[in-house]
């Protein structure tokens, strides 16, 4: 295990140097000059000078970049032009609120997904399997937007059970954080857990046919440990690869959700700074995103080893 952790730890290392190169390159395709857009109705040539000098504008890129990558390595993501605050506590102020959403949003499509791909597996050409695949079809096809406004009007204005918008954080109010947080986070499950269920159930069709499976039948084992401990835990690898991936997508792809219910999330700080040309933020922002992208996957290896003795090697 620790040979194979070393091994993928070496690996970041290489992808994470290229990614920030990609990501520093890229920003400086984007249009406008942020210097004009900070300046705003101030245009004195003296002005724009002084505000490229002070955030290196005037530099060659590869100087730009070095400067930047030294602030990363010391835990300084640059400071946002616009808001003048530093990018690492917009990070720290804005990313807690997008990963309370993003855990409860994968806790509500593991909680749908599996179960329903392990039943619609399980009773293959029933009833059951029709409406796991009839709920899955639903899920994939129901825009994020038109379900979050159809749960305001039920839920809010219809019957009042929850607020419409906003977000109280955990630590203040975590009955309020749940109640501000359920709507948004059962928008973004639903479909994840559509997709869950597809994946399951394919990977537990597949494991069910396998020679493993009928010689545990054979033995005349109840067909319950056959399916959750022969079955279930081959089939899981795929699944954690997928869980893994759209945790990572909710983490910047919430920003339609978060717009509806009025959430101060992540991704809305994201579009905030592309829009504004704050090239600091959405470096750091998206810097940021690219890293945890690349720690889940090593967590979804080391949970593969877990669950599959066999690739311990």
């Amino acid at each position: 295990m620790l040979t194979f952790l070393s091994q993928r730890l070496l690996q970041i290392i290489p992808t994470l140097i290229l990614v920030s190169m990609l990501i520093f390159g890229l920003q400086q395709l984007l249009p406008g000059d942020p210097a004009l857009i900070m300046a705003g109705e101030e245009r004195d040539p003296k002005v724009l000078e002084e505000i490229r000098e002070q955030y290196r504008l005037n530099e060659p890129i590869p100087i730009q970049y070095f400067y930047w990558i030294k602030g990363v390595l010391a835990g300084n993501l640059g400071e946002s032009m616009r808001l003048k605050a530093s990018v690492s506590s917009l990070v720290a102020e804005k990313l807690p609120v997008t990963l309370q959403l993003a855990a409860m949003a994968l806790v509500v499509a593991l909680g749908i997904g599996i179960p329903a791909g392990i039943i619609s597996a399980v009773k293959k050409d029933t009833a059951w399997d029709y409406g796991a695949n009839v709920f899955a079809l639903w899920g994939l096809s129901t825009p994020n937007f038109w379900l979050g406004i159809l749960m305001i009007f039920l839920f809010s204005v219809t019957l009042g059970w929850l607020p419409a918008s906003g977000y109280v954080r955990l630590g203040e109010d975590w009955r309020a954080s749940l109640a501000t947080t359920v709507m948004p986070a059962f928008v973004l499950g639903n479909a994840i857990a559509a997709v869950l269920m597809r994946h399951t159930r394919s990977a537990m069709l597949q494991a069910m046919s396998a020679d493993y499976v009928r010689t545990a039948r054979a033995k005349g084992l109840y067909e319950k440990r056959v399916v959750l401990k022969h079955a279930l835990r081959n089939a899981m690898t795929p699944v954690i690869t997928l869980g893994a991936l759209e945790f990572g997508t909710l983490l910047s792809g919430a920003v339609l959700t978060e717009q509806i219910f009025t959430i101060p999330g992540f991704g809305k700080l994201i579009v905030d700074s592309v829009f504004n040309r704050d090239y600091a933020v959405v470096q750091g922002v998206v810097l940021v995103t690219a890293t945890t992208y690349i720690v889940l996957n090593l967590l979804a290896d080391v949970a593969y080893v877990l669950v599959n003795p066999r690739l311990r090697g």
